[in-house]
């Protein structure tokens, strides 16, 4: 009985340390709680950079279903800020974020596509509009300063980027355990957007998978020791 209860207290942290980007607000106006979120019931990571679930999810964790049908509308130009949390039942009342040894960076990437309810995301080609990972001087992480922040995070859709609809691929790497591959923990979701306005300039794209390698130093590393001079 004993070790089945440490095995089961076990397992609760660990479901504990994860997290979900849950929510949006353009401009900090609220966009409503999972809405234009694909999201899964469980917060487990994607260790595995080749597989097609880190596209956006939703295939060892499986979407909450239904998926929202909304589509968000933001201008070129405008902030986004994104909140995470590491539950579904998380709010005001219980705001935890993720376990504070998770440390890592934060990304975000935008991919322009014909029909942001489809499911299909096998293919689509991804530009990053933002980025942050380590301060040196500090040693404080992306993570760190989200949880300082409550679970959110801003950045700003670029000003020169064509209008039309796009997926928003909002990641999280946690590096706590990747000085070994697989090792870096990924959590990510992606949102449905509408962007409106803006410019024609086409940035360069990356894939998903394919974007990341098991050899990368952002992928394997120690985070600890020796002390890291850039992320």
């Amino acid at each position: 009985m004993k070790s089945s209860l440490l095995a089961l207290a076990s397992t609760l942290a660990g479901v504990s340390a994860h997290s979900y980007f849950q929510q949006v607000y353009v401009n900090g106006v609220d966009q409503g709680r999972f809405n234009a979120i694909r999201y899964p019931d469980y917060n487990g990571p994607i260790t595995d950079v080749t597989s097609n679930d880190l596209i956006c999810n939703g295939g060892i964790n499986p979407y909450h279903q239904p998926l929202s049908t909304k589509v968000i509308t933001a201008a070129a130009g405008s902030t986004i800020t994104t909140q995470w949390w590491y539950s579904l039942n998380n709010g005001t009342t219980s705001p935890e974020v993720i376990d504070a040894s998770h440390k890592g960076p934060i990304m975000t990437y935008l991919a322009k596509v014909s029909d942001p309810l489809s499911t299909t995301v096998t293919g689509l080609k991804w530009f990053k509009i933002y980025e942050a990972g380590l301060t040196a001087s500090s040693q404080v992480w992306a993570v760190d300063t989200l949880i300082a922040n409550h679970g959110k995070v801003s950045f700003t859709i670029p000003s020169c980027i064509s209008a039309g609809y796009y997926l928003m691929r909002h990641e999280l790497i946690a590096l706590h355990g990747a000085s070994s591959y697989p090792g870096a923990q990924f959590y990510m979701e992606c949102a449905q957007l509408q962007i409106t306005g803006g410019g024609s300039t086409s940035p360069a794209t990356v894939s998903f998978p394919g974007a990341y390698k098991g050899t990368d130093p952002g992928i394997t590393v120690n985070i600890y020791w020796p002390v890291l001079s850039k992320s």
